[in-house]
């Protein structure tokens, strides 16, 4: 009876190691889609401010052009 209880304990036992795992493993495939989500965001951010600041120096030029 002891071996049949020692292997029920080490099966659980190796099935929590292996959930563990997964959810490591599903964690860090999340993480690194957010960072990737974060940096195309990012990206996408600079190309309007760097847009924005073209503009803003086509009206400088043209209002000083002007005059």
């Amino acid at each position: 009876m002891r071996v049949v209880g020692m292997l029920m304990v080490i099966g659980m036992l190796a099935g929590c190691g292996v959930d563990t795992a997964t959810t490591a493993a599903t964690g860090a495939s999340i993480k690194k889609q957010e960072m990737e989500e974060g940096k195309r965001s990012q990206d996408r951010a600079q190309q309007r401010i760097d847009k924005m600041q073209e503009q803003m120096q086509d009206r400088a030029q043209q209002a000083g052009g002007g005059y």
